[in-house]
Order: C-alpha cells, then sequence, then structure tokens
C-alpha cells in the first residue's frame, strides 16, 4: 500500500510540473504581449492618462484592428479637453463617437480646431454640428473662421469670370462698369444645404445691375454710388445661402459706351437701309409697269395693222360680190 502511494506522489510530481511549466509559458506568453502593447502604445496611453483623455489601452489596440489612427484620436480627444470643450462629466466628444468620425472620411483634427475656435469666440457650435458640416464637404474651421472674422468677395470674381467690372446701363443708355466688394460672415445654420460664395456673387450682380438699369440717368448713379449698395441690401440676396451679407461696396465705377446713342444710330440706318429697299422696290416695279405699258402699246398697234390690211381685202371682196359701187363723178362747177 505504500508504494502505491509512492507511485501516485510520483505521478503527481510529473503533472505538477508539467503545469507549472505551461503556466510559466502562458505567463511568459501574456508578458510578452503586454510589454509589445506597453511598448507600442505605453507612451501614447501615457500621454492620454496624463492629459485625463481616458483612452484605455485595450482601445488603442481596438483601433488597430479597426484601422483607426490611433495616435489622430488620442491627440484630438486631448486637444478637445486642454480646451475645456469636453471632460469627464461630458459625454459629446467621446473616443467612439471620434472614431466613428475618422471612419467616416471626416477631418478629425479641421472638426477639433473648429470647435475650439466656436467655443472661444461663443459661438454655439457641437459636435455634431461640426461632424456633419464637415462630411458635407465643407471646411468647418474656415467656416468659423469667416464666422468670427468677416471675409471679403471681389463681384464679380475675376479669377472665376475673367472680367473685372459689372457692365449697367442706366435709363438715358449710357454704360457704366462697376466693381464691388461684399462682406460676409458665415451663417452656421445655413451652411449645409446653403447657397456657396457663387450665389452671393450672382445675387449681387443682379441687383447691382437692376439698381442701375432703374436710375433715370447715369450721373445719378455716379454722385451718389451709395444707392446702389442700399437698394442691393434691402433686397435680402443673402437668404437661403451660408452667408450673411454684412455691406456691400461700390470699390470702383467707370463711365463706359453711351449705348443708348449708339443703339439708336444703328436703328436710324437700319430704318433708312428699309427706306432705300422699299424705294427700290417701287422704282423696280415702276420700270416693270413702263415696260408693261410700252408692250401694250406695241400690241395695239399690231392690231391696228392688221386691221389696216384687211381693208382693201374687205373692198375686193365687195366690189366682186357687187355690193359696193363707184360713185358717179360730179362735175366741178368751177369747169
Amino acid at each position: 500500500m505504500l508504494d502505491g502511494l509512492q507511485i501516485l506522489l510520483a505521478q503527481d510530481d510529473g503533472n505538477t510540473t508539467f503545469t507549472v511549466i505551461v503556466a510559466g509559458l502562458i505567463a511568459l506568453i501574456a508578458a510578452a504581449v503586454f510589454g509589445m502593447i506597453i511598448l507600442v502604445y505605453g507612451k501614447l496611453w501615457f500621454q492620454a492618462y496624463m492629459s485625463r483623455a481616458n483612452v484605455s489601452l485595450m482601445s488603442l489596440v481596438g483601433m488597430t484592428f479597426r484601422q483607426v489612427d490611433a495616435r489622430m484620436i488620442v491627440q484630438a480627444k486631448i486637444m478637445a479637453i486642454q480646451a475645456g470643450i469636453s471632460d469627464e462629466e461630458t459625454i459629446d466628444i467621446t473616443t467612439q463617437r471620434l472614431e466613428a468620425h475618422y471612419l467616416a472620411g471626416g477631418n478629425l483634427p479641421n472638426v477639433i480646431r473648429a470647435i475650439i475656435a466656436a467655443h472661444r469666440a461663443d459661438i454655439d457650435l457641437d459636435f455634431d454640428k461640426a461632424a456633419a458640416i464637415d462630411l458635407a464637404g465643407r471646411d468647418v474651421l474656415e467656416a468659423v473662421q469667416t464666422s468670427v472674422y468677416p471675409k471679403v468677395i471681389d463681384c464679380p470674381n475675376p479669377q472665376r469670370t475673367h472680367k473685372t467690372t459689372l457692365s449697367a446701363i442706366a435709363k438715358n443708355g449710357v454704360e457704366l462698369k462697376v466693381r464691388a466688394r461684399v462682406t460676409v460672415r458665415t451663417n452656421l445654420e445655413r451652411l449645409i444645404g446653403g447657397a456657396t460664395e457663387e450665389t452671393i456673387i450672382a445675387r449681387v450682380g443682379e441687383g447691382i445691375i437692376t439698381s442701375i438699369g432703374s436710375a433715370k440717368t447715369h450721373l445719378e448713379v455716379m454722385e451718389n454710388p451709395d444707392m446702389v449698395s442700399r437698394a442691393v441690401l434691402d433686397r435680402g440676396l443673402d437668404a437661403q445661402t451660408a452667408f450673411e451679407i454684412v455691406s456691400i461696396d461700390i470699390a470702383d465705377i467707370d463711365v463706359g459706351q453711351n449705348i443708348g446713342a449708339r443703339l439708336q444710330a444703328d436703328q436710324a440706318e437700319a430704318d433708312t437701309r428699309v427706306a432705300q429697299a422699299k424705294a427700290e422696290e417701287r422704282r423696280a416695279m415702276a420700270n416693270a409697269r413702263g415696260q408693261e405699258m410700252k408692250a401694250e402699246v406695241a400690241r395695239n398697234r399690231a392690231k391696228v395693222v392688221l386691221a389696216e390690211a384687211e381693208v382693201p381685202l374687205a373692198m375686193a371682196a365687195a366690189f366682186r360680190e357687187g355690193n359696193l359701187e363707184a360713185a358717179p363723178i360730179k362735175p366741178d362747177k368751177g369747169v
């Protein structure tokens, strides 16, 4: 019986040794994996931890498998924490939402910078709205900057239309060449779905041309260019656009051609040509009528000649038939 106990103990010692070896290998592998994780993500995790960004090691490892730039996510969250737009009690900017925006193809650093700039300028812009603007293809940071510091747009834009001035004609027919500068600020509420700068330029150009066209003379516009600016501003041209028009300034105005006089001269020349054409038509008709009358006279003369030729024949036929007698010759009383 003691011999059997010794055999069992010997067997237990072998199993225990094997278990210890396996456990040691597992521990070694776990330590190696943990060491690799620390080596790869330790610095990034420590940076997030010291910045109170609250990003775990497992989240960093998961970002790698999800093909997310972990450094960008951590830096974005650190910027949000340090700028005071997110903290432990606020769930507006979480790691999952940052990853989702990154995977959707958004410009994450630009969005965070835009939110920070809006927060500093006391503009209401949360992460959802900023992400939506970014995913819509708009530069959200530029939009916030333009909202804080208004932007000046040339009308017309020479880089897009290759024109430096707008051409407008007053009621007296004189052409005015105008160049305007439009100051706008971004309207974040209408940035998604709102019209772009091209619409602002087109509407302002149309308003300027209409305002000048309603002026009696070009001198009124030259004396008071501000009347054009006021008339255009009163139209509410920034409706349904992504911008709010702050001011419209007439930067330059020059006198062009007298289009009215030129049109009148062209009309007079055209009327003269029409009159000449009609006179030529009447002359040609008169000539044709004269030729027709000459032909009619010649035809009547021919008829007369034919009729005269038939008279002797008729007389001869009358003599032969006895229907015509020669009249007796009366003696001349004077003989």
